[in-house]
């Protein structure tokens, strides 16, 4: 069973920054692609960054050169530094891992275990 579990959420305002954290074991770092999702009320659950196993990274252009996806191998943590904040990217943001291919790695179907989510929100 796989295990993910994400904090660092909170409330920040617009133009600052946040780090989540999500912790894992061993076998969802080195056998899965990571990702981090999120979902606004409302609105559907949609892929912001990933992760594959080598360290290779895709972004949604709503992220693209504000997040950045990392992870560190010594003790089995994914991050994603967020800077910039916008008011739209107020959500629950969620760690995920899944065997999604390179060529079609931010579809949810693809990502069987989740993590229970850490709330951000962001003021303007």
């Amino acid at each position: 069973q796989v295990k993910l579990m994400e904090s660092g959420g909170g409330s920040v305002q617009a133009g600052g920054s946040l780090r989540l954290t999500c912790t894992t074991s061993e076998y969802s770092y080195s056998a899965y692609r990571m990702a981090w999702f999120r979902q606004a009320p409302g609105k559907e659950r949609e892929a912001i960054a990933t992760i594959d196993s080598e360290g290779s990274t895709t972004y949604a252009d709503s992220v693209k050169g504000r997040f950045t996806i990392s992870k560190d191998t010594a003790t089995f943590t994914l991050y994603l530094q967020m800077n910039s904040l916008k008011p739209e990217d107020t959500a629950m943001y969620f760690c995920a891992a899944g065997h999604a291919p390179p060529t079609d790695p931010m579809a949810s179907v693809w990502y069987h275990f989740w993590g229970q989510g850490t709330q951000v929100t962001v003021s303007s």
